[in-house]
């Protein structure tokens, strides 16, 4: 069986204690879906705001207003002041039946993951990061599919799955990010109450999943 989940990239906390957070190992991942802990959506939410925690450069025209003093608004700064919003991590292949698992490699965004539809479909290709190289190769008769763990290997381990199955699999990935967001709306409620809104949008922004039916707006 192939399995699709939508990733981050962890990295210890390093003293963090604005809320919450799971112990993590650097270096591995973890899976967003509806099913975490509130202290592993406090890790998620950690993460995707530390990839983005970075001061304005006018000298680059950067634009952004001063990165306020309240611990809370600092971290949550650059969250809440990119247009383009990041997020280490991606999407996580796996073959049960051979045990291969493909890994997003360096620089991959989980803000990306609709680019694998594209790649399965032959509209467009999935950038899956580098060191290692992962790739998403479709046959030409379009029926298959090779995702090849590190594409610089002439050994790599590959997983090869009809078209027909693995076009399915990014609708689960998408389902697993909206209850992850419908979790971390309801989390920022309650422990970031006077930042709340604006974190649910720039998470609606960068998880790439559309708002109707996932979040209920607060009124």
């Amino acid at each position: 069986m192939i399995v699709l989940q939508p990733v981050l990239e962890v990295h210890a906390p390093a003293d963090f204690a604005l809320w919450p957070v799971a112990e993590g190992k650097p270096f591995t991942h973890m899976v967003l879906d509806g099913r975490l802990t509130s202290a592993e959506i406090g890790t998620a939410l950690m993460l995707i705001a530390g990839c983005n925690d970075i001061d304005p450069d006018p000298a680059a025209g950067d634009d952004r207003p001063p990165r306020p003093a309240d611990p809370f608004a600092s971290f949550l700064y650059g969250l809440l002041t990119f247009d383009d919003l990041f997020a280490a991590g991606g999407l996580r292949v796996g073959d049960t039946s051979t045990g291969v698992t493909l890994l997003p490699g360096c620089c991959s965004g989980l803000e990306d993951w609709r680019g694998m539809y594209a790649a399965i479909d032959g509209t467009g290709s999935a950038y899956l990061g580098h060191d290692p190289d992962p790739v998403v190769e479709l046959a030409d008769s379009g029926d298959s599919v090779r995702l090849v763990v590190d594409i610089e290997r002439s050994d790599s381990p590959v997983i090869e799955v009809s078209a027909v199955e693995l076009r399915r699999l990014p609708d689960g990935v998408g389902r697993d990010l909206a209850g992850f967001l419908a979790l971390a709306a309801g989390w920022a409620r309650r422990n970031l109450p006077d930042h709340a809104e604006p974190v649910i949008d720039a998470l609606i922004r960068v998880l790439a999943v559309p708002v109707n039916g996932v979040v209920q707006r607060a009124s």
